[in-house]
């Protein structure tokens, strides 16, 4: 009888080869390559170990690392053959590593399974990632301090329901933002810690009865210290998950950006100015100056949600241990970084091409009576209880509305029919500079408190 033709790396158990049907959807290599350098230095690390434990000997593991260094340059050069016959980023390596230093590569796989090996790979790849996003997160936060420190004083209306609540500072609004993106980098932080457990050692679920120093491999590798079961060792997913969440509401911290930024730029509102390197034209009409980078940044959240649901959906239903389910793990993540990375980058150009209109904003600031809870804290402060004072304030609104004034176009004469504790620095409490400054609670919209703010974040982002 011939050999059967089968799969190398199971050995002798299949009686026949692999369906190209089955062939075809079991590789998983066009996508997860991106895990080559990964899986080069988990392997590295291990191979170390096993020499260092005197599983194998030294001369064999110095060879297994040249070769591997061999295969990273091959790819970093371009000229390794990726094959689907070879499944995934592990037995690509695997097989190019036979051909380099012969049958010596086989004991790098010594105790250890793909099942540990490619979410050691992945959690390194996570890792990197989140570096990364937090690298342009910060560079962010940067153009936010900018633009902020460069129009400080300007006054701008703060809205809730959409409409003009309470004057604030254009300083202070980008301020609220860079809280949003201060939350994402310290959550992007939390994802490296949570993800530096080690997996690797673990081997297929139940550990392994060689002895491994899995602390060596830990540190060897960045990690802060080895998974404490060797079952969820394999089976964990969450750092994938909790990176996508991190993502996802990075994403729709963004995506409230450019809401704004569309909405500010649009010829009614008309509050921004963006610089034409930022916005594009239209094929019929001539005059359009269109603001599709932020819209984009609005739209792309949408795929960001949909990768977090998408691996949430796969892993709700596994029990322990590894199943080929999670395969699909990487895709989501691979794809959402690339998202979210050029995301950050689009929103950095966007804000340093942004410039508010002063004037307008102001005038807007001015519109909607937005002092009337000025006026109503004026009054508690000659003795009035808050609800009395509400009440005499929504009055004054009403004249002013009669009149088609704003509150600070009344004159005396009409505000102190309002009360009889009113005096005439009331007028002073009308105005929308008056207003703001005197919002000087910590996080309020004062100018003091916002160049305070500036120089702690200026400290804290270098």
């Amino acid at each position: 009888m011939g050999k059967t033709k089968t799969n190398k790396i199971w050995g002798t158990r299949m009686k026949s080869k692999p369906s190209e049907l089955l062939t075809k959807i079991n590789a998983s290599i066009d996508v997860d390559k991106e895990l080559y350098q990964q899986d080069i230095n988990g392997s590295i690390a291990h191979c170390k170990m096993l020499a260092k434990q005197k599983i194998i000997k030294s001369d064999i593991s110095k060879k297994i690392v040249n070769g591997l260094e061999k295969i990273r340059k091959e790819i970093q050069l371009k000229k390794f053959k990726f094959s689907q016959s070879n499944e995934d980023i592990h037995l690509n390596i695997e097989k190019r590593l036979f051909e380099i230093i012969g049958p010596n590569a086989g004991f790098l796989h010594i105790a250890r399974s793909r099942n540990d090996q490619v979410t050691t790979d992945f959690k390194l790849w996570i890792i990197d990632a989140s570096q990364n996003l937090n690298i342009e997160i910060k560079k962010l936060i940067k153009a936010l301090i900018k633009l902020a420190e460069k129009n400080k004083n300007v006054i701008m209306p703060g809205f809730t329901h959409l409409k003009n609540a309470q004057p604030v500072l254009f300083s202070h609004y980008l301020l609220a933002y860079i809280e949003m993106f201060k939350r994402d980098h310290k959550k992007f932080t939390n994802v490296i810690k949570n993800t530096s457990e080690n997996p690797l050692g673990s081997a297929a679920l139940a550990g392994t009865g060689f002895t491994i120093d899995r602390f060596y491999t830990s540190k060897q590798l960045g990690f802060l210290k080895p998974t404490d079961n060797s079952i969820d060792g394999v089976s964990d997913r969450d750092y994938a998950i909790e990176f996508l969440f991190v993502s996802s509401l990075c994403s729709m911290h963004l995506s409230r950006l450019a809401e704004e930024i569309i909405l500010w730029n649009s010829d009614i509102v008309n509050m921004i100015n963006i610089n034409d390197k930022m916005l594009t034209g239209s094929s019929i009409m001539p005059q359009k100056k269109n603001p599709d980078g932020a819209e984009l940044l609005r739209g792309k959240s949408g795929a960001i949600y949909g990768n977090l649901n998408s691996l949430l959906v796969t892993m709700k239903g596994l029990p322990l241990s590894y199943f080929k389910d999670m395969q699909e793990d990487k895709k989501p993540v691979f794809e959402t970084f690339k998202i979210l990375n050029l995301n950050l980058k689009i929103a950095k150009e966007l804000v340093e091409s942004t410039s508010p209109n002063k004037a307008i904003m102001k005038k807007f600031a001015n519109y909607g009576y937005t002092t009337a809870t000025d006026f109503a804290d004026y009054l508690v402060k000659k003795g009035l209880s808050f609800r009395e004072a509400h009440k005499k304030s929504a009055k004054l609104v009403n004249i002013a509305e009669k009149k088609n004034l704003s509150l600070n176009e009344l004159s005396f004469s009409e505000i102190k029919k309002i009360d009889k504790l009113i005096k005439p620095d009331v007028i002073k409490a009308l105005k929308i500079e008056n207003s703001v400054n005197s919002k000087t609670s910590y996080g309020g919209t004062s100018i003091k408190n916002v160049v305070k703010m500036l120089k702690k974040l200026k400290k804290e982002f270098k």
